[in-house]
């Protein structure tokens, strides 16, 4: 199988927060309801994984859970590549990571917008992966959920850059959240322009710069103004609901 796999290279360790800092409304403040919007991704790469396993199903698979613009489906492979993952360390590290920030995020957005953000994510990392595959020629499916969880990873280390930050097996090295964006930030730059091809770069590019953008602006111009979109969404429900319910019964 060539790939090119948005494996994770560093497992980090969840960050020790100094303070609260929100970026959205939070649902509910319980320990539970930060964990329950996560442990269902990992729930749902869990299944897609298993999927994987089935013989009967690796032209679906490959066709629909990976992302490469030289396939027919270029479209619905964009979210679902998110949650596929072939091999199982690939999987266990990406989800790993996801599980140590997910508290951390879910307290910065809330529930609803950290799901909004995730799969979001996961579409524009895999798009930038689409560009840099079309610019330079190689077109190798890709899959994996590193874009969506460079995002997660970078809206936390932009908002609490001193927060302290550690390598699973080395935990005595210890540095700064910020520092640590940078220096992901820096390697993949060098692995897009150099042309490495063990990760996918790019869906890490695109992945952390959009949550860097989401947390300093895009919570400000997306989520704090879809009041008038909710709202005009919940009058026609109300209408067609209305409609719906003005029989006589007999």
């Amino acid at each position: 199988m060539s790939r090119s796999s948005r494996g994770s290279r560093a497992i980090l360790r969840k960050p020790e927060q100094t303070g609260s800092i929100k970026c959205g409304r939070r649902r509910g403040g319980t320990s539970g309801s930060r964990y329950a919007v996560p442990t269902g991704i990992i729930a749902a790469n869990v299944f897609v994984f298993c999927l994987w396993r089935l013989p009967g199903m690796r032209r679906f698979m490959f066709t629909y859970f990976t992302s490469d613009p030289s396939s027919r489906a270029l479209c619905s492979p964009m979210l679902l590549s998110t949650f596929s993952h072939f091999s199982l360390f690939h999987m266990a590290a990406n989800m790993y990571v996801l599980w140590s920030f997910s508290s951390s995020i879910v307290s910065l957005l809330g529930c609803e917008q950290f799901i909004a953000v995730y799969l979001s994510a996961g579409v524009i990392s895999t798009f930038v992966s689409y560009v840099a595959k079309m610019a330079t020629g190689r077109f190798e499916p890709s899959l994996g959920a590193s874009g969506a969880i460079m995002t997660v990873l970078a809206a936390v280390c932009t908002k609490m850059p001193e927060a302290k930050l550690a390598i699973i097996f080395l935990p005595m090295f210890t540095f700064t959240a910020g520092s640590a964006l940078k220096a992901i930030i820096a390697f993949d730059s060098a692995g897009l322009a150099l042309g490495w091809r063990l990760f996918d770069h790019a869906a890490h590019l695109g992945g952390a710069l959009f949550g860097m953008w989401y947390v300093t602006y895009g919570h400000e111009l997306i989520w704090k103004n879809r009041e008038p979109l909710v709202k005009a969404w919940h009058e026609m429900r109300t209408k067609n609901t209305g409609k719906g319910g003005g029989g006589r019964s007999d």
